[in-house]
């Protein structure tokens, strides 16, 4: 936790230290704040082309992630301030409206491209983004309520494997891939998280492999993405486009880049540049020195948050910010792993700093809940210390009692 110190007086003169408590982790939200202002300058750089050629305005993108990062703010700010506890009376409401709006892509967009049919209203709303944070705190909350039966198969396994299933296969039949594995991977880490049997683990685990490596096979753009990947383990050059052009950006950047505002890439068909593919323009422009800090802070961010959750009052607490820590920190890694060539293309957000909006508003109110379990933390460390001060003061200074006797007026 972030703490300064304050100096005070105490009845006998004497200069008594005593640390100034702040009520959010501060290294947390100083993350925060320089991922994002990094990223703001990079989607400025990425989109003003696309910008000037889509809407005549260079800063129409870049207007639109400030409207969208203030939103989310004020949304992270407002629910970092209510007790995480009192979640439970939203959550089967809200846990019903993300499956509703899974629903509804499904009919709203039916027909539509493989892009085209993850969004509503036209592409302000990607409800799949809503699905991953709401999986980390539905499952928090459920499985730290059935902490005692969840390894039963009746009262524990099938719930679990229900809940997953349904939002699975919504966001499978969009079809969005990447989601739906990264849904079945969240479940996995929430239940492991809970103290789940290491046996039920690994049959989950197993079964996701043997159902969704075919399931992906199924539709042809996980079949392209695959088989793509598969190739350029041989041959970078056998890539797709979209690769080839990303690693094209991380090598032009070299170790300390070509500037910023100075890639070449973004003008020649980078696809994507402003959202999946914006760590090749931070790689190109910033070189490979920027991407290492990029990494870096995101490490960091995965560190303050775990020692937040390793902190927090109670188990719900720290399964709260266990696992909206590791969704984020997955969405980064699967992110920059694709852009080098490491993973096959998924299409996840760059948290906090790709261009779009539901990314941008479900992280920060996520982060929002993290600092509200940082805040749970810092409020009942304080009242332990306070508690333990009280029981000292009972005392003086020479071991004789402060409190009046029953003959003394």
């Amino acid at each position: 936790m972030g703490e300064g110190t304050f100096v005070s007086r105490s009845n006998t003169g004497t200069k008594k230290t005593r640390p100034l408590q702040m009520p959010f982790d501060m290294p947390m939200l100083l993350i925060v704040v320089v991922i994002l202002v990094f990223g703001l300058l990079m989607v400025y750089s990425a989109s003003w082309d696309f910008s000037i050629l889509n809407w005549d305005d260079p800063t129409y993108i870049f207007n639109r992630q400030v409207r969208w990062i203030i939103l989310g703010l004020v949304a992270g700010t407002i629910i970092s301030f209510i007790d995480y506890h009192w979640f439970k009376k939203f959550l089967v409401p809200a846990g019903l409206a993300t499956l509703a709006l899974l629903f509804a892509v499904l009919v709203v967009n039916k027909g539509a491209d493989d892009e085209g049919g993850r969004n509503l209203w036209g592409g302000s709303i990607q409800p799949s983004e809503l699905a991953k944070a709401m999986i980390v705190i539905y499952l928090s909350f459920w499985l730290y309520r059935n902490k005692d039966t969840f390894n039963n198969f009746k009262m524990g396994y099938f719930p679990l494997i229900i809940i997953l299933g349904v939002t699975f296969a919504l966001i499978a039949l969009q079809p969005d891939l990447s989601a739906a594995v990264t849904i079945i991977m969240l479940g996995v880490i929430m239940f492991f998280l809970a103290g789940g049997d290491w046996k039920v683990i690994l049959i989950v685990f197993a079964a996701t492999l043997l159902l969704g490596v075919p399931l992906m096979y199924l539709y042809p753009t996980g079949r392209a993405r695959i088989s793509s990947y598969l190739t350029s383990l041989n041959d970078p050059l056998e890539s797709s486009y979209h690769i080839q052009r990303s690693l094209e950006a991380v090598v032009k950047g070299g170790w300390f880049g070509v500037g910023i505002g100075q890639a070449e890439t973004k003008f020649t068909g980078l696809p994507l540049a402003p959202t999946d593919s914006i760590f090749a323009v931070i790689a190109e422009e910033t070189g490979i020195l920027g991407g290492l800090f990029l990494v870096t802070l995101f490490v960091l961010f995965i560190w303050r948050g775990f020692v937040i959750a390793r902190k927090a009052p109670d188990q719900l607490g720290s399964m709260l910010a266990y696992g909206l820590t590791i969704w984020i920190g997955i969405e980064a890694l699967m992110n920059m792993a694709v852009i080098v060539g490491l993973m096959p293309f998924t299409g996840n957000a760059l948290p906090l700093v790709s261009a779009g909006g539901s990314s941008m508003l479900v992280t920060l109110t996520s982060i929002g809940i993290i600092l509200n379990v940082s805040k749970a933390s810092a409020k009942h460390q304080a009242e332990e210390r306070s508690t333990r001060s009280a029981v000292v003061d009972l005392r003086g200074r020479n071991g004789r009692g402060r409190v009046s006797r029953h003959n003394r007026s």
